[in-house]
């Protein structure tokens, strides 16, 4: 019997495809970091894998910088602000509420002042780098994030919290 989800329905005609695109991006990040961020052990945030490395709370303070830059460069400023990190709580809170700003942006009729594919390879495609850093780094820490089939994932655009839907194709 075949799998339902390896042909999935066809997406419906949206006014901008790149726009779009962007929004699911900006879920598909939520989704990712959410699961890294989730149930991390109390002192994660000041783990460090070397001498030299940043900590897991100075790359979520830095993801936060990259959500906010997102969203002046999509109104059109070029604004950038390094945030000190306040704590991972804090931190993870400040993150979820950049991603659903940016994402209400993105879903509003309001003009994107940038270009689209500039602001998913520069901030985006950046913070869900660092979201891949901080699984490895809860591994490292000892207390990892199971991996999964992505591409099966209930992923859709506006879903931006804390708050996802569970895996659906996890493994260890």
């Amino acid at each position: 019997m075949a799998d339902r989800e390896e042909n999935p329905p066809p997406v419906a005609e949206v006014a901008d495809p790149a726009r779009a695109l962007l929004r699911h991006t900006v879920a598909a990040l939520a989704y990712r970091a959410a699961k890294a961020l989730r149930d991390a052990p109390p002192n994660f945030g000041e783990f460090r894998a070397g001498p030299t490395s940043r900590t897991p709370a100075a790359i979520l303070a830095h993801m936060c910088d990259l959500m906010d830059w997102a969203l002046a460069l999509a109104q059109g400023e070029h604004r950038w602000r390094d945030v000190a990190p306040r704590g991972w709580s804090a931190d993870c809170d400040r993150f979820f509420a950049a991603l659903a700003a940016l994402d209400s942006y993105l879903a509003s009729s309001a003009p994107v002042r940038w270009r689209i594919e500039s602001l998913f390879q520069g901030p985006v495609a950046d913070a869900l780098t660092h979201t891949g850093q901080l699984t490895m780094l809860r591994r490292l820490a000892g207390a990892p994030v199971r991996g999964e089939n992505y591409s099966k994932a209930d992923i859709s655009a506006g879903r931006v919290g804390a708050a996802q839907a569970p895996a659906r194709v996890e493994f260890d």
